[in-house]
């Protein structure tokens, strides 16, 4: 799940793969601001055939975060 996640976040966010860490803050470390993170929330409905309720977003801090997620999901 979370290479399936990396890829995503480098193929549709442009993001610095070797940045991309369980642990790596979602708006800190990586830069993300609200907008990537509803376009972050979007391809991962599509990606993995989901709906994530508006009020799971806010749980998402880390890389780590979202892995936990959408495995929970699965």
């Amino acid at each position: 799940m979370f290479e399936t996640l990396k890829k995503l976040l480098v193929d549709e966010l442009q993001l610095d793969p070797d940045t991309i860490t369980l642990d790596a803050e979602l708006a800190s470390d990586l830069g993300l601001n609200s907008i990537e993170l509803a376009n972050l929330v979007m391809l991962c409905e599509e990606k993995f055939d989901l709906t994530i309720d508006d009020d799971d977003i806010h749980r998402f801090v880390t890389v780590g975060d979202v892995v936990e997620y959408l495995e929970a999901q699965q």
